[in-house]
């Protein structure tokens, strides 16, 4: 009968020692599927880019795609059980290989985003900047081209489909990645007014331009030249030739208008172009600016050289450079040229 109770007591602290070890195992994985490391990139760190109206599953999913985390359901687990499903997020985050499910599911719940730094430079068309805007943030190109282009929807900003080109500034700034189109528009709008400061507007207004047509001079002066330097000469050839009533007669308009800015060589059925853009047949500035004009050429037009030139060529050396002359008769001399060195090198459009 004693060894009968020895047995019985042997089984059921075996079978308590079993249900703890289970229950230690269980405990073990649960806290395995809360703090143990689930987040496996290549890189020390990586962006993970949740768009806007995702819901848990959409998050699950671009998860899983990306190959960012090695177990999908533990991630849905704890992402129930912190209610995460009612606290999704759209943005930019930065997470770290080896980070837990915790660690992720906190940084997602908080909204806690990393900014975009976006650059805007070299900028020709309207279709450029909408393709280089939507790789870098949410904002879809096809959304903004058809903002760039309504008259409309820019009237708010007193900017049109021709001159809105000046209201966005290149330079780098910070966005957060779920950016709309309509917020980016909003956003280069505050970036002008703040650039257009009363100094700047009185710098303006002492060469009786108006900010857009500062700009619009800028955009031309931006495509004679690649040599930041010789940016404030070029500029006041062009203000000489505004203040005497002259043609500019600006090669980058005609090519503009032509809408061949591939074109090495202006010919004469160029010049012929019927359009407002060319400045070889219309006085005045063009309507609109011919590209997105930068920051350095526009301070070159408010800050011209004032000298007294009213031509200027390429110079033959290739060097970017330009001779400037204050007559025709120079200007011809120096025109041909360069000239000279285009059929040397057999450039002949």
């Amino acid at each position: 009968m004693r060894n009968n109770r020895s047995h019985k007591k042997r089984i059921a602290t075996v079978i308590i020692l079993i249900i703890f070890i289970l229950g230690g195992i269980k405990v073990f994985q649960t806290l395995q599927n809360i703090y143990g490391p689930n987040v496996t990139i290549e890189e020390d760190y990586d962006y993970l880019h949740i768009p806007t109206d995702s819901d848990l599953n959409d998050v699950t999913e671009i998860l899983a795609e990306e190959k960012i985390i090695e177990d999908t359901s533990s991630f849905l687990w704890l992402a129930e059980k912190k209610n995460y499903h009612n606290h999704v997020q759209p943005g930019q985050y930065r997470i770290t290989n080896q980070m837990s499910n915790n660690e992720l599911i906190n940084l997602l719940r908080s909204g806690e985003q990393t900014p975009v730094s976006l650059t805007i430079n070299n900028i020709q068309t309207k279709e450029e900047l909408a393709g280089k805007i939507s790789q870098q943030i949410e904002a879809d190109s096809a959304k903004l081209i058809k903002l760039l282009n309504d008259n409309e929807f820019l009237e708010q900003y007193g900017f049109s489909d021709r001159t809105v080109q000046t209201m966005i500034l290149p330079n780098t700034y910070e966005f957060w990645w779920n950016t709309s189109a309509e917020d980016f528009m909003n956003r280069m709008h505050k970036e002008y007014e703040r650039f257009w400061n009363s100094d700047r507007q009185e710098k303006a207004k002492e060469l009786n331009l108006s900010p857009i047509k500062v700009s619009t001079l800028a955009s031309i002066v931006d495509e004679e030249t690649i040599r930041n330097d010789e940016m404030q000469k070029i500029a006041g050839v062009y203000i000489n030739r505004l203040k005497k009533g002259m043609r500019l007669q600006a090669d980058p308009t005609v090519k503009f208008a032509s809408d061949d800015i591939t074109i090495n060589r202006v010919l004469k059925k160029h010049l012929e172009i019927n359009s407002p853009y060319n400045t070889y047949k219309n006085y005045g500035l063009p309507p609109g600016p011919i590209s997105f004009p930068s920051i350095a050429a526009i301070e070159s037009v408010l800050d011209y050289e004032d000298h007294n030139y009213l031509y200027f060529s390429a110079k033959a050396d290739f060097s970017g450079y330009h001779n400037f002359s204050e007559t025709h008769r120079q200007h011809l001399i120096n025109a041909r040229k360069y000239q000279r060195a285009l059929n040397k090198k057999d450039i002949m459009q």
